[in-house]
């Protein structure tokens, strides 16, 4: 994700809109089914596709890496500035799995401004595969696409555009480039 281009104002508005959606009705249906954690959460997976936001603008070729550090678990995001040759910008947090023996709803407090700013993000797993996960907040205001292969069949691309829909988001995709095969 894009973060090191926000300005200031930014971070410091985003968790209090994270905390006010906290509050906001659920309208994100239950996930489909339980993570297996530790598969899941570990090694990296591609954003494929995404809700367009200001803080991922221009951020292309997108990742996320799960890893095991300090005893817990830690997300890295990254991408690349404009062209997946850019600059890549990262930003990682703590996560925390929420429903523990599900494992389908997480959230990852990311340390922002060299550590003095933490921004709070929850997610749902609604549906996964082996290779493929459909993930959103649970107000289901932005949803993300993500494969273990930067390059998915077409099929699988349009299988989790149309499942997506189908499970009530309603909002605009993008789909950022990636690195060459």
């Amino acid at each position: 994700m894009r973060f090191a281009a926000i300005p200031v104002c930014a971070f410091l508005l985003m968790p209090a809109l994270t905390c006010f959606g906290a509050f906001a009705a659920d309208t994100a249906p239950e996930p489909a089914r339980p993570v297996d954690a530790s598969g899941f959460f570990a090694g990296r997976w591609y954003e494929i596709g995404r809700t367009p936001e200001t803080f991922n603008k221009g951020c292309v070729a997108g990742y996320t890496d799960y890893q095991r550090k300090d005893g817990g678990l830690f997300e890295l995001d990254g991408c690349h500035d404009k062209t997946p040759d850019g600059k890549e910008e990262t930003i990682g947090g703590a996560l925390k799995i929420l429903n523990p023996g599900t494992n389908t709803k997480f959230s990852v407090a990311y340390h922002a401004m060299m550590g003095l700013v933490s921004i709070n993000r929850a997610n749902w797993v609604l549906d996964h595969g082996d290779d493929w996960a459909i993930m959103a907040t649970p107000d289901l205001k932005t949803a993300s696409l993500y494969t273990r292969d930067p390059h998915p069949a077409p099929a699988l691309l349009e299988r989790m555009t149309k499942q997506v829909k189908a499970l009530g988001y309603g909002g605009e995709l993008e789909f950022p480039a990636q690195a060459k095969p």
